[in-house]
């Protein structure tokens, strides 16, 4: 095969995985609306479209056509360098995320996978990571006091999130003895249901954690602290308007699917059918594993807007306490406990 099909299937790879993405973070806007209606016994959007189906579609029509302001106090190049690197690294990571049956490939690229790492775990714990500079520099940049003090509390919940999180995650590690997210699946597709993480391997807890820890770095409520209204008036992108206030939203929605994602990878046996073996028609082989992916990835926003429409927002020190005082050493526990099993079967 030469270099140039194998850049061009891979570049065309890339393309149908970014408009997908950007896609389901238009209409999981829109099912978080419609849902949260229902949960408060109201409708939703339902007048543009049937069901208000093309609502994602007006909504971005009407952030493309809002007046754009720039404040005069602002630092400039970071102002506007921040909303890039939010939106950046939230679609950044999608790249080492696996989402189908890894033996289709066409001349050599794999076809539900943009780049198979060996430690694509880490690059998305990594990447992540990095996303919080996006909202402390437009905090920060902003030279509003509301806005820096979003982007304080963002940067010291990452901080004490991020490690629970982490370590959260040792436990399937220790348990697959890899970092490729491929072999966390391989290791759980044997009996189904029963050898997903969630159930037979035992990680529970950490399935917990993992959720509690990942709502707090994405600011979802009950932990959207950084941006809290009632207290600052939006927090971090107090200051942003049209295409730039969008991207920061657009980050929000792709990171709360990138965790669905990896929660569905390390617990839930990734594009694993629950009932066991893979279906033996060629066409059910390549299709099936992505529904039974879709479907989970589904499950978990739906989980996160059921949250958003139950918990109420939590006091920051109440944020900051659970997440070092019960967290961090449950989850350490856990890596204690994962071990004991592992080494006294």
């Amino acid at each position: 095969m030469s270099i140039w099909l194998f850049l061009l299937l891979s570049i065309l790879k890339v393309a149908v995985v970014t408009v997908v993405l950007l896609t389901a973070v238009a209409y999981t806007v829109l099912l978080e609306r419609k849902l949260v209606g229902r949960i408060q016994n109201r409708w939703g959007p339902s007048r543009v479209g049937p069901f208000g189906l093309l609502q994602p579609l007006v909504d971005g029509l009407k952030l493309f056509l809002k007046e754009d302001m720039t404040p005069n106090g602002v630092y400039k190049p970071l102002y506007l360098l921040a909303p890039l690197i939010a939106l950046g690294c939230a679609l950044l990571s999608i790249a080492v995320v696996p989402f189908g049956a890894q033996d289709i490939a066409f001349h050599g690229v794999k076809a539900f996978e943009i780049s198979d790492l060996n430690i694509g775990l880490l690059v998305i714990l990594g990447v992540t990571s990095i996303s919080v500079y996006g909202i402390a520099l437009a905090g920060w940049s902003s030279n509003n006091k509301y806005s820096l003090l979003g982007a304080l509390r963002a940067s010291a919940q990452m901080v004490s999130y991020e490690l629970a999180l982490g370590l959260s995650l040792v436990g399937v590690v220790l348990r697959t003895g890899s970092l490729s997210l491929s072999d966390i699946v391989k290791v759980q597709s044997t009996h189904g249901m029963l050898s997903w993480n969630l159930f037979g391997g035992g990680q529970f807890i950490a399935f917990f954690i993992y959720l509690t820890a990942a709502y707090a770095e994405t600011n979802r409520a009950p932990f959207d602290l950084p941006e809290a209204e009632t207290e600052l008036t939006g927090g971090y992108h107090t200051e942003y308007s049209s295409m730039k206030f969008a991207m920061f939203f657009m980050a929000e929605y792709a990171n709360m699917i990138t965790v669905g994602c990896v929660a569905t990878l390390l617990f839930l046996g990734g594009w694993t059918s629950p009932f066991g073996d893979p279906p033996q028609n060629v066409f059910l082989h390549a299709v099936t594993p992505v529904l039974w992916f879709v479907v989970k990835v589904f499950g978990f926003l739906f989980l996160y807007i059921w949250v958003r429409g139950t918990l109420p927002r939590f006091r920051y020190d109440q944020l900051m306490g659970y997440g070092w005082k019960y967290l961090v050493p449950v989850a350490m526990l856990n890596i204690v406990g994962t071990s004991l099993v592992l080494a006294f079967p």
